[in-house]
């Protein structure tokens, strides 16, 4: 997701919650994302996954950025769009996100519960590069080469 403010273009990205991403910044960061469901349109998931990931529901229209491969393997399919007018002061503090449950610390017996999504930002180009897993780049390079 996008937003303008006075002509500058400004990313969403979120952090992953849980103890593995706890102390990491640059090149943790990522789009909201997650796995589609049987017979689940891509573009179905991407907006059911943001909505669940930050309780923000995307609105059309929406601009195809293309797949990545992730070094793990996953393969991660975006959209840009922009926040809408009457969500613009969207405040990443707002953030809804779900959870997960995790064994911690491992071998322990004991689970925890986890936000899948533990903070958010708005972050302008130069800096949401730094912040992003490196193989979403290219998502940021699409979005930043729309038309404002």
């Amino acid at each position: 997701m996008t937003k303008l403010v006075n002509n500058q273009r400004y990313y969403l990205l979120v952090h992953p919650g849980g103890p593995f991403f706890r102390n990491k910044d640059l090149g943790s960061w990522s789009i909201p994302k997650g796995l589609a469901e049987a017979a689940e349109d891509m573009l179905e998931t991407a907006i059911r996954e943001y909505q669940e990931e930050t309780g923000i529901i995307p609105q059309a229209p929406y601009h195809p950025l293309g797949q990545i491969k992730q070094k793990g393997g996953k393969i991660v399919h975006a959209w840009a769009f922009e926040l809408p007018v009457e969500q613009v002061n969207w405040d990443p503090k707002d953030l809804v996100s779900n959870t997960f449950k995790l064994e911690w610390p491992p071998r322990s017996g004991k689970f925890q519960i986890f936000p899948e999504i533990d903070q958010a930002g708005w972050f302008d180009f130069d800096l949401a590069v730094r912040k992003i897993n490196a193989a979403q780049v290219p998502f940021l390079e699409k979005a930043n080469a729309l038309s404002p």
